[in-house]
Formats: structure tokens, sequence, C-alpha cells
């Protein structure tokens, strides 16, 4: 969140409490809350839920092992009925390291393969939730603006 607000790389412990920031991404302003995702944060996640216009569901794209038990929650999350007309934005990050994995394998990995919408076309909500992976590095800035961007079509 520290780098999406301020630019700055921020070394701190995971997110023990869901924390708001006020993100600005291109001309788009974004009101985030960063939930965390450890078991203990992930009871407060529908506490959030009845103010949700979006989901972003970042994933650490170096570190296949957990990529399950991210699967597990992304779809929990799917199925949850209070978000059924949101969009959900994944974010695949860290690309930058050597023991990152393709946007494929992650999509696989999560069980989102056939439900990605697309990232060219704006599809119809009534019908579609809309769901799309990109690939980004948060560090290097790199990747996550095409996200935000995408997602902003729906908001």
């Amino acid at each position: 969140m520290h780098m999406l607000r301020d630019g700055k790389v921020v070394l701190h412990e995971p997110t023990r409490h869901p924390q708001g920031e006020e993100v600005m991404i291109g001309s788009i302003r974004f009101k985030t809350f960063d939930m965390g995702g450890h078991r203990a944060a992930r009871r407060l996640w529908r506490d959030y839920f009845a103010s949700a216009d979006a989901i972003i569901f970042m994933v650490d794209s170096s570190d296949a092992e957990r990529f399950g038990e991210a699967a597990e929650e992304l779809n929990r999350l799917l199925q949850t009925e209070e978000l059924a007309n949101v969009p959900f934005l994944i974010l695949g990050n860290k690309i930058d390291l050597p023991s990152a994995v393709s946007e494929d394998v992650i999509a696989n990995g999560l069980g989102v393969a056939m439900q990605r919408t697309g990232k060219s076309s704006k599809v119809d909500r009534s019908t579609t939730r809309p769901l799309e992976l990109f690939m980004c590095s948060v560090v290097k800035r790199a990747g996550y603006a095409d996200g935000f961007k995408w997602l902003s079509q729906y908001l």
C-alpha cells in the first residue's frame, strides 16, 4: 500500500488490522483497504463486503507453494453472495523475482483460467462478473497500473 500511495518501499510486518488508504493511479482515485492475507485477518474480510465496489486479490507469483491456499480463499470469495456482482482484479505480484511463475501458471493454480473475462474489452456486468489477472511488480512499479485501469471501467 505504501508503494502505491507514496512510491516508497516500506518493509513491515504482515498486516494485522485492516488499513485504509487513498491511492491515486493516473487520474483515478481509489479508496482501498489492505485486509491482510493471514488466517486471522481473513476472519475480518466479510465485515467489509457491504461497501466493496471491487476486490483486488494479490498473489505472490514467486510462492507457488501457496497457490492452493490462495485458490481456496479466492474461490470462497467468488462464491460469496454479497460479492456476486463485484469485479475481481487479481494481481500476480513480484514478477521481478527469478522464482516468479508465468501468468498462465498463476491462473491455473488459482483455478480461474476459464473465468477470466479479458483485458481489452469491457464485459456486460449484468451477465458476467469481470475477473482478470495482471502480472506486476509493485516494487518496480510495473503492471499494476494496467490492472487498476482495467478495474476502473467497472467502478
